[in-house]
């Protein structure tokens, strides 16, 4: 069995005859079937045919007295573990499935292909078991579970309890282990006696605490030692605090075992039996004793059809999880809804395609803080438009991220990137920033994140890639050889200059300082594009006396590729220097600058003590600190996908009347609570 990457590209789809509606309406579960090789009728089966059910599901009887009366194999088909943000029953569609041939893998009465992995699959390659491990890791850290709509800023209760987990009642893998609301109440009886004097967690199904189907638990059951936790608090944060975990067959069990629990269970689930739970009804022909990276590589990596929405493909385990923390992130940050403030009429629906999917951007630029409070909502402002009464708010500073898009915000061209910062903002060095704080917390990444970081620098290397991607002229001919040194202009009325250029705050004065410190270098003057269009203040009638060349309207990238060094006060193209490879000189104090990566001239910032190297630094800028968004599936993103849009240009282009457009579309998206 491989990791789930098979695709039916080139071979005849087996007939997949069905008997439950979802089968037809789910657009993506039909969409995986279909490139993991089968096809959706209806009808009688007939030779070579198969029926498709959904696990046990009431349904699923249909399907089997077809199968039954034609000899049809059964494939069952369910959710995989990492399922979506919400539950299925708010309509959130999966993020992989489980396609088995031989059973359902919660129903001890078949041997379901997970079974078989983990009594038969040796489980024993190193990449795979990293690959585990590192998987274990990023559900760990980044708080991930089944549905993902959890919050990991609610604290967990006061650590040393015993965590019993609720179920939702009826549900098939309850059934599946003969359990019954009796089962629960000896588990919670067990845990009490097990543990005297302990005080007793329990935690309710998802799905129970938002109203969609009962549990066998509620707040009935809480007294002075029991309490009832339906507040979404992260499974992760109460493995934690909890010295044991109770449970019939529920999911949490198999994350228990992930966070380094062995677990007591009473149901049969396809976590138990391999030696790292306290079976108390156990299945005899488990013998076997795994690890838990051999358990999550089969349960994970080996067993389920991933699929990747943003390249409609089937795809690995760690491609489909990089698009799960992305939408994760996504709703957790924006589920109590923004109130928007400052923010330009054409960025409006732009900003409402990010942060508006789970609850409508207000946009209010009278009474803002006023209007969050009042709504319980968080505030956001342009980073540029903040004032003293938002910063005392607490309102998060939104920014363009640094692979932007192909075009310029000028030209009214929606970002692919925004970054979110509630500290400060990037380009202000007079005070800490959330972008500072990553990467001083870089130097401790784990090594599959500097690898990840690593690819992403070989990938926009090899694209050359920046942050607009405008392209431009070609190097003018007949520049000088010699050691070549790259000055950019900047608008210098830009904020980065006002707040991080304590000295040298001029094109001139850089462009001197440059000369001066490299008399026998060739430099090489590149104007900003605004500056050379006479938009913006920074222009240098002396540049050509001082720099051996011009670069008029030159591409910033092919200009990068001709030269060993770079002299900056704050510019980005000093951090797209140091990404490929070159020396970068900085009069200023921008983000990149004061962790030892470049020569710094202007005064140090004493709050800038750590010592990153680049794959670090980089991880922290383009993979941790911004947030990205699919133009192509309108969807929250990881900057991979956003480094491939650029790269092909599979990017909605603007239309010629971008500008009015872009200006409507954002009036309508500050009204648009008057007609949702």
């Amino acid at each position: 069995m491989s990791d789930g990457t098979d695709t039916a590209a080139g071979e005849t789809l087996r007939r997949l005859y069905v008997y439950n509606g979802g089968f037809l309406t789910q657009r993506r579960v039909r969409r995986i079937l279909e490139l993991s090789g089968y096809d959706i009728s209806l009808g009688k089966p007939g030779d070579g045919d198969l029926v498709g059910v959904w696990g046990q599901s009431p349904t699923s009887p249909r399907g089997e007295y077809v199968a039954d009366k034609t000899g049809a194999q059964v494939l069952r088909v369910e959710d995989a573990f990492l399922r979506s943000v919400l539950p299925g029953r708010d309509g959130a569609p999966p993020l992989g499935l489980h396609l088995d041939l031989n059973g359902v893998h919660f129903d001890p009465a078949t041997i379901s292909d997970l079974e078989r992995l983990l009594t038969e699959n040796p489980l024993d390659d190193t990449p795979l078991l990293d690959r585990a491990r590192a998987g274990i890791d990023r559900l760990r850290t980044g708080h991930l579970t089944k549905y993902s709509g959890v919050d990991p800023a609610l604290p967990p209760p006061d650590a040393g309890y015993v965590l019993v987990i609720d179920q939702t009642r009826g549900d098939a893998s309850v059934k599946s282990s003969r359990a019954d609301s009796n089962t629960f109440r000896e588990l919670l009886f067990l845990a009490q006696d097990e543990h005297p004097g302990a005080r007793i967690v329990i935690k309710t199904h998802p799905e129970s605490a938002q109203g969609h189907r009962q549990g066998y638990f509620s707040a009935a059951d809480a007294s002075d030692r029991i309490t009832v936790i339906d507040a979404p608090i992260s499974p992760w944060a109460l493995f934690e605090g909890a010295i044991a975990v109770y449970t019939v067959s529920s999911q949490m069990g198999f994350e228990a075992i992930l966070a380094g629990h062995k677990p007591v269970v009473l149901g049969q689930p396809f976590y138990m039996g391999w030696g790292l739970t306290d079976d108390r009804t156990p299945l005899d022909r488990r013998q076997r004793r795994l690890t838990r990276a051999q358990l999550f590589a089969a349960a994970m990596i080996l067993y389920p059809k991933w699929y990747c929405p943003y390249r409609d493909r089937l795809c690995p385990f760690e491609e489909a999880l990089a698009g799960f923390e992305a939408e994760t992130r996504a709703w957790r940050e924006d589920h109590a809804g923004w109130v928007a403030t400052g923010m330009r009429l054409w960025k409006r629906q732009p900003l409402q395609q990010v942060f508006g999917q789970t609850r409508r951007v207000v946009f209010d630029d009278k009474a803002p803080v006023a209007r969050a409070k009042a709504e319980g909502r968080r505030l956001m402002v342009w980073a540029g438009k903040t004032t003293s009464d938002l910063d005392v708010a607490g309102a998060v500073r939104v920014e363009d991220g640094f692979l932007r898009s192909r075009g310029l915000g000028a030209d009214l061209i929606p970002p692919l990137s925004l970054v979110c910062d509630d500290l400060g903002i990037y380009y202000d060095a007079t005070r800490p920033s959330r972008l500072e704080a990553l990467i001083a917390a870089s130097v401790d990444l784990p090594q599959t994140a500097r690898d990840r970081a690593d690819r992403l620098i070989r990938r926009i290397v090899k694209e050359a890639l920046s942050k607009y991607n405008l392209g431009g002229a070609d190097l003018p001919p007949g520049l000088p050889m010699g050691r070549r040194i790259l000055v950019p202009g900047q608008v210098e009325d830009d904020a980065s200059i006002r707040l991080g250029c304590p000295d040298v705050n001029s094109n001139l004065g850089l462009l001197q300082a440059a000369r001066a410190a490299n008399p026998a270098a060739v430099i090489l003057y590149k104007p900003h594009p605004d500056v050379e269009a006479g938009l913006r203040p920074g222009a240098v009638p002396e540049a050509a006396g001082i720099a051996d060349a011009v670069l008029t309207r030159t591409d910033p990238i092919t200009a990068l590729s001709v030269v060993d060094e770079v002299w900056t006060l704050t510019s980005l193209l000093g951090f797209e220097a140091l990404i490929r490879g070159k020396r970068v000189t900085c009069l200023g104090q921008p983000f990149y600058a004061g962790w030892g990566l470049t020569d710094d001239r202007a005064p140090p910032l004493d709050r800038r003590l750590a010592s990153p190297d680049l794959t670090a630094l980089v991880h922290a800028v383009l993979i941790a600190y911004p947030r990205y968004h699919d133009p192509v599936t309108n969807l929250p993103c990881p900057v991979e996908v956003v480094v491939d849009r650029l790269a092909t240009g599979d990017i909605p282009r603007p239309g010629r009347f971008n500008r009015t457009t872009a200006k409507l579309q954002g009036l309508l998206a500050s009204y648009a609570h008057l007609w949702r």
